[in-house]
């Protein structure tokens, strides 16, 4: 996805646990720009398409700092917003893994007029042609996910995931309808993590204020479905928040919140899955959305817990499958 430079170590400054910076670039057009690499044997992903970016350097003061100079240096390319996006894992040349932060910006130039001093070229690609050119099935999933969320932004159903700073589980939308006037009523799905410590306690996360959804309240982790199982939304969305790993067959269906949050508003299907088995210490991941993880005991949850949450989790303890609210 992006040239590996530098593991984590003790010479970045603050300690920072992402070491690499890589910008995601994308015009009106819905087009993505790539960048082909040189194909150098012992390269870092040699002669594939890839993000342009690289590693954070001693002088760079944040990765936002790294991913404009890695513009600068590689394109020449100067943009005036970067928006953070999520955190992707890269395969290291020692066999380890480095995190690599990914950034969002808009330009609308031609890049035969950039001035390039690593690689080949840079070319404006749509998302549907990727599958037939060589680069990382990552930085493919990653386009595939971008765009997406443009694509559900310009309906009108969920605003784009970096601008509003909340999680499209939780975003409340019009309901939309079958085609022809029909009456039913599609509902939309979000995949919830039950996680419960050794001591019986359940983890939350608290939303960041500006959230557009339950800002300043406690949450589970929490997605929504893309285009895959739910499954493998939970498994990408505990990845992607707090870096944590789950294996899907570690996990089981504990808990279903049928919800109509507003009156009028989308119905919504909340699953929430208990985790057997994880690893790692939940990590703010994603800090414009969750401000802060804490274990909370299931008998003493704070005030500011999301209704649905708190309802979820009485039932997890009572025994009960599945609970209503908003229907009547």
């Amino acid at each position: 996805m992006t040239e590996q430079t530098t593991p984590t170590d003790a010479a970045l400054p603050h300690q920072l646990p992402q070491a690499n910076a890589s910008t995601l670039i994308y015009n009106e057009a819905g087009e993505y720009l790539l960048h082909l690499r040189d194909d150098i044997p012992g390269s870092w992903e040699p002669g594939s398409w890839s993000l342009l970016g690289g590693g954070r350097e001693p002088g760079d003061r944040s990765l936002e700092e790294t991913a404009r100079r890695e513009l600068r240096e590689e394109a020449g390319l100067e943009l005036p917003d970067l928006t953070p996006f999520t955190v992707e894992e890269a395969r290291g040349s020692d066999g380890g893994t480095v995190p690599i932060q990914i950034f969002t910006g808009r330009w609308a130039g031609d890049p035969a007029t950039l001035n390039l001093t690593e690689g080949v070229m840079l070319h404006w690609f749509r998302p549907e042609v990727m599958p037939r050119l060589r680069m990382a099935s990552s930085t493919r999933d990653l386009i595939r996910r971008h765009a997406e969320l443009l694509r559900r932004d310009s309906l009108g159903t969920v605003a784009e995931e970096t601008a509003d700073n909340s999680s499209p589980a939780d975003q409340p939308s019009p309901p939309p309808t079958l085609s022809g006037g029909g009456r039913t009523v599609l509902n939309g799905i979000g995949v919830h993590l039950y996680l419960e410590d050794a001591d019986g306690e359940v983890l939350l996360g608290l939303r960041h204020p500006d959230s557009a959804y339950a800002g300043s309240m406690w949450h589970f982790l929490a997605g929504h479905c893309e285009q895959e199982s739910a499954l493998t939304c939970l498994v990408r969305e505990a990845h992607e928040e707090a870096g944590l790993r789950i294996e899907p067959g570690d996990v089981e269906l504990v808990h279903v919140v049928h919800l109509v949050d507003t009156p009028g508003g989308q119905p919504r299907m909340q699953m929430v899955f208990r985790a057997r088995r994880w690893s790692g210490v939940p990590e703010l991941r994603e800090p414009d959305k969750c401000t802060g993880w804490r274990w909370w005991p299931p008998n003493g949850l704070p005030a500011q817990t999301v209704p649905y949450t708190r309802a979820a989790i009485e039932g997890i303890r009572a025994g009960r499958r599945y609970t209503e609210m908003g229907w009547s």
